[in-house]
């Protein structure tokens, strides 16, 4: 698991446009890395709108939601939602295994492994500044205003 002043580990992956996005990339400002299950379920549409809905609230701080669905999934889902940050697409959830974010979990009795509903906040030179493991939909947006609020 990552905690704070952790360097978070890289990725490249594809986005909703198809574009290849490096994490390493974003540096030279604060990022918050966000983890979901699938796009446009009830529990997503929460935590992605109210993202979208403080985007203008979190100065230059960048939001990325990351998930094993396609892009074209990711690319309804944004379209749907007028979302309008980053989404990433972990197929073979290869990066969540480094992030920590793939694991068990059980519904209806059954367990399976999968994405563990998760939230990072990074600065800007890519360290750990809060990580937030099975963070609620609506807590989500609540953590990182919160967060960007006491770092001023």
């Amino acid at each position: 698991m990552l905690a704070p002043g952790d360097p978070a580990p890289d990725f490249t992956l594809t986005d909703q446009h198809g574009q290849t996005v490096r994490l390493a990339d974003l540096r030279g400002r604060p990022v918050l890395v966000y983890w979901y299950p699938k796009a446009d379920t009830p529990g997503c549409t929460t935590q992605a709108c109210g993202l979208r809905d403080v985007l203008g609230d979190i100065g230059d701080t960048a939001v990325v939601g990351i998930s094993p669905d396609p892009p074209e999934a990711l690319a309804r889902f944004d379209g749907k939602h007028g979302l309008g940050f980053t989404l990433l697409s972990d197929p073979d959830h290869a990066v969540a295994e480094a992030w920590g974010v793939w694991g068990e979990k059980s519904m209806y009795g059954r367990t399976y492994m999968g994405i563990i509903r998760s939230a990072f906040l990074l600065d800007a030179e890519g360290r750990v500044t809060e990580a937030w493991y099975r963070i609620s939909p609506k807590d989500t947006p609540k953590k990182l205003l919160a967060a960007l609020a006491s770092r001023a």
